[in-house]
């Protein structure tokens, strides 16, 4: 445990046991935000792209914006400060990002969603360092879905072909240090994923807290070598709360380290655009009904939500 939050072991994933099985799901159930090490996603890795990453930001505002694309709704290249705002908030997060996406060759089966990525001449690293990171955290996030699926007793595989052609984005996001803000304004205000799972690098500074199923915010710093993955609200509408989304938050630091930018690296994997979210029938029990009789497509959902926090 870290935090309160339970950290497994992947190293022997192609052998996950069912005692395992049960302990990664009964986390989830009571946390929503599980960490894993023995992932196989070298430091390395993660050390250039963050690296990389906070090149990007560091150049000019200008060069930055170059790179956002009006009309959308922040899907791939910079969305700057004062954009997105979390539902049900007034004020703006305090934060600026870069979102990539997936590359598909050939065979894109939904190009009015699925843009292609933007890669910034004044950076060439970023395509070869962020997309490895890209598609290093897509495998992992499937691997976790086997695992989860057993625990839901459907398919080991029965995500595979829902989220092979996935709208997923990493999310590269810097916190920049903090001079002033306007009241109630944070760094990133209390929310919950929009998306199937989300796998966290970075930050190793504090300021990530989750709100615990007493009502407690529960501070949770990353270790090195863990990835944190938490549930979305596609996976919670799926499973019918069986495994819930968790709110959490990016909280102001007080001390010295509010003159310190802060970075992360989620990876927020999706269903494919047309994918059918209907609640599963083994979720469904006379102690809980179906609380989504009517299914939408992830791609719909994905929409209302950028709606919902000032993206479209």
């Amino acid at each position: 445990m870290h935090d309160s939050i339970p950290v497994f072991d992947l190293s022997s994933e192609k052998n996950v046991s069912e005692q395992q099985v049960t302990a990664i799901g009964n986390a989830y159930q009571a946390f929503g935000f599980a960490g894993f090490t023995g992932h196989g996603i070298d430091d390395k890795l993660i050390t250039d792209a963050h690296q990389t990453f906070t090149r990007l930001f560091e150049l000019p505002q200008a060069t930055k914006q170059k790179y956002h694309q009006t009309g959308r709704k922040g899907a791939r290249g910079y969305t700057g400060f004062g954009v997105e705002q979390a539902k049900d908030h007034n004020v703006p997060d305090m934060k600026e990002f870069w979102h990539i996406g997936r590359e598909i060759d050939s065979g894109n089966r939904y190009p009015d969603v699925l843009y292609p990525n933007l890669w910034p001449q004044e950076l060439p690293a970023l395509r070869s360092e962020g997309y490895a990171l890209f598609d290093a955290l897509d495998g992992l996030g499937r691997r976790i879905l086997k695992v989860l699926a057993r625990f839901l007793e459907i398919p080991e595989y029965w995500f595979e072909d829902k989220v092979d052609q996935g709208n997923g984005v990493l999310r590269a996001i810097h916190y920049p240090p903090i001079s002033s803000t306007k009241a109630g304004q944070v760094r990133a205000a209390a929310h919950e994923d929009i998306n199937v799972i989300t796998l966290l690098v970075g930050s190793e500074q504090a300021g990530l807290e989750i709100l615990s199923r007493n009502q407690r915010w529960v501070p949770v710093t990353t270790i090195p070598g863990t990835i944190v993955v938490n549930i979305g609200d596609m996976l919670q509408r799926l499973t019918n709360h069986v495994l819930p989304s968790t709110t959490h938050r990016v909280v102001n630091p007080i001390d010295d380290r509010s003159m310190v930018s802060r970075y992360s690296m989620p990876y927020f994997l999706h269903f494919n655009p047309d994918v059918e979210i209907k609640t599963l029938s083994q979720c469904i029990s006379p102690e809980n009904p179906d609380r989504y009789p009517g299914p939408i497509t992830a791609n719909a959902f994905l929409q209302q939500r950028l709606e919902e926090i000032k993206l479209a």
